[in-house]
């Protein structure tokens, strides 16, 4: 397992994170053996473990805290959460608000059952709050010692460039990190995400490389797709080969996986080996729910790409190109909310 500096933390990460999010009722219920599978990626080297508190309501954080009950267990992890996402009812149970920052950092602690939590990230934007409000309970949080440092998870490159313009004029810490979604077919974030990160000195963790499931080497050109199990029943539309824009994914599997066996890997291998070797890229998360899983993807930790091999990468699929859209990636609320594009009925002017 290779380490690298997360950001200007100071803090070594494993170039792959281990993301918890099939833990749970999502994925594997299971705790006692979800357990087992956390305890052999940190034999394995894995020292960064990614989790979020609205992952299977917050079973996830549980299942990690068990995990790293022991003393020796938590403090060689480098352990990251998120907040954002709403956690029960109510209009304020959700968001970057202080109020709701300060309650669910608590919360998080105590399903973790930690003191601090060393890299505590916002899940998504939210455009109902000023940034300098978020910014500024951070940072208070880190001056509590309940987090080390904090970072932000698909943030679109203009809301990173504000973040940290806000917190220069105001003199509040910054965003150490960023989260984008990236791999093979979804390579977008390089186009000004990635750049504006490095710009930075943030470190980046990137989630989905394998496409949920589209680079595992199940899902090839010509073979049925049964789309009511498994990961195709939970987003059908991308396993579907009569939906347009799916038969260019294919085709792009089908040479990516000549690629990957010609060069001796399988293609999960190549698709989490091309995510790593950006320069801008820290650390990529797996996200395994089985034992078996994990020894898998654990097989790309010693893979390096030369320059021939990801040249050939960008003729399959160019660089900054997205052969789709990330699901759960952030979406502006202009688009995703028509009122916020249409004045009130009172301020139109009279026919």
């Amino acid at each position: 397992m290779r380490y690298r500096v997360l950001g200007g933390t100071g803090i070594e990460v494993s170039t792959y994170c281990l993301g918890t999010m099939m833990f749970g009722a999502v994925g594997n219920p299971d705790h006692d053996d979800s357990v087992r599978v956390i305890h052999a990626a940190l034999d394995h080297g894995v020292n960064f473990v990614d989790t979020a508190d609205m992952y299977s309501a917050g079973e996830s954080e549980e299942i990690v805290g068990k995990a790293l009950r022991e003393p020796r267990r938590r403090d060689g992890v480098v352990l990251a959460t998120k907040v954002h996402f709403p956690m029960g009812e109510g209009p304020n149970r959700g968001g970057n608000s202080r109020r709701w920052i300060t309650r669910a950092v608590e919360d998080s602690l105590k399903r973790l059952g930690t003191d601090w939590i060393d890299l505590y990230q916002v899940h998504r934007p939210d455009h109902r709050t000023d940034i300098e409000e978020t910014l500024s309970v951070l940072g208070d949080l880190v001056a509590q010692g309940k987090i080390r440092a904090f970072g932000c998870s698909t943030f679109p490159a203009e809301e990173i460039v504000e973040a940290h313009a806000v917190a220069e004029r105001r003199g509040l810490r910054r965003f150490r990190t960023e989260q984008p979604p990236y791999s093979l077919l979804a390579r977008g974030v390089e186009a000004s995400v990635l750049p504006v990160a490095q710009r930075y000195g943030m470190g980046v963790l990137t989630w989905s490389p394998l496409a949920s499931g589209f680079l595992s080497g199940k899902y090839r050109k010509g073979r049925p797709v049964d789309l009511t199990s498994g990961r195709p029943a939970l987003t059908p539309h991308r396993f579907d080969p009569t939906i347009p824009g799916n038969a260019a994914k294919l085709d792009a599997v089908e040479r990516l996986v000549t690629l990957a066996e010609e060069i001796g890997c399988s293609l999960p291998e190549l698709a989490l080996a091309f995510a790593a070797a950006h320069p801008a890229v820290t650390s990529v998360i797996i996200g395994p729910r089985t034992r078996e899983q994990l020894d898998g993807l654990l097989k790309a930790a010693t893979l390096v790409l030369d320059d021939d091999v990801l040249d050939r990468i960008d003729e399959i699929v160019p660089p900054g190109t997205n052969l789709y859209h990330p699901d759960g990636a952030w979406r502006p609320p202009y688009l995703t909310d028509a009122t916020l594009r249409r004045r009130p009925v009172g301020d139109r002017a009279a026919g």
